[in-house]
């Protein structure tokens, strides 16, 4: 092979190998995670490490919405029957930028919160703390389940053209992958990465 192949092959790896740490850094990442009982209630906490492509944060920006979902779910291998699923919770975090008052505004179930910088906001959006996903009726305490959590940018609650849009573009689909982890309703619940 000649010197100027070798040069051309280490170019495209050097570049690919940049590409795809520049794509990995954006997206999210579960942290950490918590579940602790209280009185009868299970809760949930966690943080996210969210990080948007330009394209998103420049969107948001110009007034456009997103919505981000965090899915819960419960669930216990039955080797006769399909798995039982005790629990399942979603919450929905809104985030928005307000160009009078030059600030993020962050909304979940009642609660808003306001950021100067698009960093504090997505902190804020990826904190969840006391989110009561499970009610301790719902599980046996003699048994072992198995938790999942992630968190998503809701596509469907975009506006139509950036719907049409998420689908060709990567940058459009932030998601975490599923941390799947044991619980065990008398042992401790704490998952940090």
């Amino acid at each position: 092979m000649s010197q100027r192949i070798k040069q051309f092959i280490f170019a495209c790896l050097l570049a690919m190998s940049v590409f795809s740490v520049a794509a990995n850094a954006e997206g999210i990442k579960i942290k950490s995670v918590e579940l602790e009982r209280v009185d009868n209630d299970w809760l949930l906490n966690a943080t996210f490490q969210i990080e948007l492509a330009p394209g998103l944060e420049d969107a948001v920006q110009k007034g456009v919405v997103l919505y981000f979902q965090t899915e819960f779910d419960l669930t216990r291998s039955r080797w006769y029957w399909f798995d039982e699923k005790p629990a399942l919770a979603q919450r929905q975090i809104r985030l928005s930028y307000q160009p009078l008052t030059q600030q993020y505004r962050i909304a979940s179930e009642g609660f808003t919160f306001s950021a100067k910088t698009i960093f504090e906001a997505l902190q804020a959006v990826g904190s969840i703390g006391g989110w009561r996903v499970i009610d301790n009726s719902q599980i046996d305490p003699s048994k072992s389940y198995t938790a999942a959590l992630r968190m998503t940018l809701d596509i469907s609650k975009l506006p139509k053209p950036f719907q049409i849009n998420a689908l060709n573009n990567r940058d459009w689909n932030v998601s975490s992958d599923w941390l799947r982890f044991p619980f065990l309703p008398n042992g401790p619940n704490v998952i940090k990465r």
